[in-house]
């Protein structure tokens, strides 16, 4: 199911239209939103944003992986995800088709 995807442009445009920042001092205010929660989950905090959801980083051990093409076992390392997990609220009103 293809869909827009929304960019830093447009949540700074957004944040433009509706806090009456100027766009420059949107654009600064998005990119300290995201370089803040980049910056917590890289020391391996979780960041949880009310009525959204919360994004944690998970630690994966190793494992073994099979290459598709030769069918040869390939070791997987450890490695640390990022994983997101929605609100209840977001479920809601995704489910309940709003913003469509």
């Amino acid at each position: 199911m293809p869909g827009i995807t929304v960019t830093r442009a447009q949540l700074s445009e957004a944040v433009y239209e509706e806090v009456g920042l100027s766009r420059n001092e949107s654009a600064e205010l998005v990119e300290a939103v995201l370089d803040e929660m980049s910056d917590a989950l890289a020391r391996g905090e979780s960041v949880k944003i009310s009525s959204f959801g919360s994004f944690a980083v998970r630690q994966k051990g190793q494992r073994i992986g099979r290459n598709p093409k030769t069918g040869e076992e390939v070791p997987i390392l450890p490695r640390r995800v990022l994983v997101f997990r929605a609100s209840h609220v977001l479920k809601d009103r995704i489910n309940s088709g709003a913003g469509q």
